[in-house]
């Protein structure tokens, strides 16, 4: 247990710091590389952006060891402490100092996440299921996606980089659906992944994705963009895990009102740190 509560932690700092070198690479950009794969070609020219990236990979490596001697429930809340390195280190880089509002923000979006999973605690599902119910899920997202994009247009700074993240939290949530579907078939040999049609929406997925999340983080302060594509991934799993492939929820009455106290005080985090004279000021 000790060495999934290091090795979480340790994922969740390297998450923060990849994090905010993607960020800052990305606020270099000109606007019109927003939402375009001309965006993602200029950044895989930056090094600090592949000094993120590489960050990033080391993460997944800690998660997975995590993930080996502990439990979900407890490495994924532990990795969710990125926030807590990611938005004061973006902000020291600003030269600037949180103060109790967005130190108040940055706690509530982290403590709300952690306590709305940890009531949740989602079991083991069957991701083999009818085309029907993969097509409304896909369908289900799009729409969100193109709904979020189009409030995302008339809007700047802060509020546009929130919207685009959950545009990029909405996509990458469903590629993690996707992904394990993929793996699922992995017993199946080689040929059975290639010739699913899931694998090919999740690279699609993938790339879609990246470019959503280096479009928020482009178009405002890490702050805005970074605490709603957490709290919007493992939402999109856990409600597709549900509906689709059958997974399990706690829901006693205790589990449902501490879940429903976590997203409230999530929502009310994000709030605060969207409407923050500091981060405004960042943009």
């Amino acid at each position: 247990m000790v060495v999934a509560v290091v090795a979480a932690l340790a994922a969740g700092a390297a998450f923060a710091v990849a994090g905010v070198l993607q960020q800052r690479a990305a606020a270099r950009r000109p606007d019109g590389d927003t939402l375009s794969l001309r965006l993602v070609r200029a950044l895989a020219r930056d090094r600090m952006w592949l000094t993120g990236i590489g960050l990033a990979v080391v993460a997944y490596a800690f998660q997975s060891v995590a993930l080996a001697f502990g439990p979900l429930s407890l490495v994924q809340p532990l990795i969710i402490s990125e926030l807590l390195f990611a938005i004061p280190l973006s902000a020291r880089l600003r030269h600037r100092s949180l103060g109790a509002r967005e130190w108040a923000g940055t706690l509530a979006v982290t403590a709300g996440l952690t306590t709305a999973l940890a009531a949740a605690r989602p079991g083991a599902g069957d991701p083999a299921v009818p085309l029907r119910s993969w097509l409304l899920v896909l369908a289900a997202v799009g729409g969100l996606v193109a709904l979020t994009l189009a409030l995302g247009r008339r809007t700047a700074g802060a509020p546009k980089a929130s919207l685009l993240g959950l545009a990029g939290g909405l996509v990458m949530g469903t590629q993690s659906v996707l992904l394990d579907a993929t793996v699922e078939r992995l017993g199946d040999g080689l040929g059975a992944v290639l010739s699913s049609w899931q694998t090919y929406v999740l690279v699609a997925a993938s790339v879609a994705g990246l470019v959503l999340i280096q479009s928020a983080f482009q178009a405002g302060p890490l702050a805005a963009s970074m605490p709603v594509i957490d709290a919007t991934e493992p939402a999109v799993a856990v409600t597709v895990g549900v509906a689709v492939f059958g997974e399990t929820v706690r829901t006693g009455t205790l589990s449902l009102a501490l879940a429903a106290v976590g997203v409230a005080v999530l929502l009310a985090g994000i709030v605060l740190l969207d409407t923050s004279p500091l981060f405004r000021r960042l943009d």
